[in-house]
This record gives C-alpha cells, sequence and structure tokens, in this order.
C-alpha cells in the first residue's frame, strides 16, 4: 500500500501532473463538497489502489511500474458522475480558430474518455501489448467510484439517498 500511495504522487512529466490537476480541479471539487476534506482523500487512495489492484490483475508480468494518479482521477470522475448525474462541466472547444466554452453534461464526458480506454486495455491484456498508458488502472479507478456513498458526509449521503442534489 506505501508503494501505491508513493507512485500516486510521482508523474511522467509536467503534463501528466498538470492534466491529472485539472481533471481533480474539475470534478474534484464537488466530490470533495459531498464528503470532506478528510474523506475525499481516503477515497482517493482507495481509488488509487484499486487502480494498483486492477493492473496487477490484468497484466501480472508487466515490467514497468505505473506512477501517477490518473487511476484516482478516473475514480473522482466516476464518483462524480454517481453524485452528480446531470452535472455540467465548461470544456474548451475551438471552432475555426474561435475559442469558445460550452458547458457539457458531465455524463459525455466521462463516457468518452472511459470508452476510449477499453480498446487499448483490451489490447494489452490479450496481445501483450505494454502502452505507455495504464489502461487497466484508469478502469480500476473508475470502477472504484461505487464506494463513494461510503465516504460522504452524513447529510450529503441522506440527500443522495433521497434523490435530492447532493
Amino acid at each position: 500500500m506505501i508503494s501505491t500511495i508513493t507512485s500516486m504522487f510521482l508523474h511522467g512529466s509536467i503534463f501528466h501532473l498538470a492534466g491529472n490537476m485539472l481533471f481533480l480541479w474539475v470534478f474534484g471539487r464537488r466530490v470533495e463538497d459531498a464528503c470532506g476534506p478528510m474523506r475525499f482523500l481516503l477515497f482517493y487512495i482507495l481509488a488509487g489502489t484499486s487502480a494498483d489492484l486492477m493492473t496487477a490483475l490484468a497484466q501480472p508480468h508487466q515490467d514497468i511500474p505505473g506512477i501517477g494518479a490518473s487511476g484516482a482521477i478516473f475514480g473522482v470522475m466516476g464518483a462524480y458522475l454517481l453524485l452528480f448525474p446531470g452535472g455540467r462541466i465548461r470544456t474548451l472547444w475551438f471552432i475555426s480558430f474561435i475559442p469558445t466554452w460550452p458547458r457539457i453534461r458531465a455524463f459525455w464526458f466521462v463516457l468518452y474518455y472511459l470508452i476510449i480506454q477499453i480498446p487499448p486495455a483490451i489490447d494489452s491484456y490479450m496481445n501483450g501489448v505494454q502502452y505507455g498508458v495504464g489502461y487497466w488502472a484508469h478502469l480500476g479507478g473508475f470502477f472504484a467510484c461505487i464506494f463513494i456513498p461510503l465516504f460522504m458526509k452524513p447529510e450529503a449521503f441522506a440527500r443522495y439517498m433521497s434523490n435530492v442534489p447532493v
């Protein structure tokens, strides 16, 4: 577990770190509001551990250790999806070099990122291909989102269970 926690705070490049921090800022703020800071940290570590466990199960003979918090970030994205299914996020799109910032449903954004993880994950499992991205870690972290209700503040959990917006 110590190596999992340590590897979550190591990153391959400044762009890897910046991407993770951007996604943490976009999705993590509202999830942390529903959990509180300490419970959110525990959930984040659980999602990172789940990501490492999924990678170890899917690729037991992998030579290169995984680093980064992308699996934990995917867990936070999944938790956001469970807690705020109708939530919208602001995105940046370019239309003929003109930047626009539409608000799109987080469901479509997270679904897109989840779907693009599956083909390379299957390829690495079936054919032993080693990518520079931990696709199984992403999937393992995402599926840790089912545990988010265990980490919510009692009042947020009561609202969640009564279908009132968290």
